[in-house]
């Protein structure tokens, strides 16, 4: 195939996947994640509500290459990140509803970026609170930004992009879980 036949199935596939709704995948824990709950000196927790702090770089829907890629929780990020917790606190064994103490938060950054060139990134940031008994125990913000291989071909780049998010949470809940003061506040 020449080097116009190359182009043009490579603007066919990126046409074809433009414009397209998109569903994140299903959160999955990190074994990390969940060993590090287990292994911290944590009291059983809740997890109560999260929201999403309007503003620049946290997007709902997430937009990738003119496709829009929705939260399979109620399309919504915040739940997204609530579920995500709720899990791995779950399969850690500190999952109560009856606990003291409650998480909730705010996510303020949910963005990726996928480039026709270069590598893809995606960045998140979200607000963690912590409180028992109607006292504020923990109060930070915790960030990542992700890096990965992307492609000019929309058809790779595209569900690259949607199969990294789960990984983007992984990674900002392992910021939460290996923070000091964290692991200090679930006592």
């Amino acid at each position: 195939m020449n080097r116009n036949g190359v182009f043009l199935v490579a603007l066919w596939s990126t046409t074809l996947t433009s414009g397209c709704a998109l569903v994140a995948p299903h959160y999955s824990p990190a074994l990390e994640n969940v060993q590090r709950l287990k292994d911290a000196a944590m009291q059983p927790a809740k997890v109560g509500n999260f929201t999403s702090t309007p503003g620049k770089g946290n997007t709902n829907p997430i937009s990738i290459r003119g496709s829009s890629l929705n939260s399979p929780y109620e399309g919504s990020y915040a739940k997204y990140l609530a579920q995500a917790l709720e899990q791995e606190l779950s399969l850690a064994g500190k999952l109560s509803p009856d606990a003291q103490m409650e998480f909730s938060g705010a996510l303020q950054k949910n963005d990726i970026s996928v480039p026709p060139m270069g590598s893809a990134s995606g960045d998140l940031a979200a607000r963690f609170v912590i409180t028992r008994g109607g006292q504020t125990r923990y109060d930070q913000v915790k960030a990542i930004h992700d890096e990965w291989d992307s492609s000019f071909v929309g058809a790779i780049a595209i569900p690259r992009a949607q199969e990294r998010y789960p990984i983007m949470v992984q990674k900002l809940l392992s910021e939460l879980f290996t923070d000091p003061v964290f692991l200090q506040a679930v006592k």
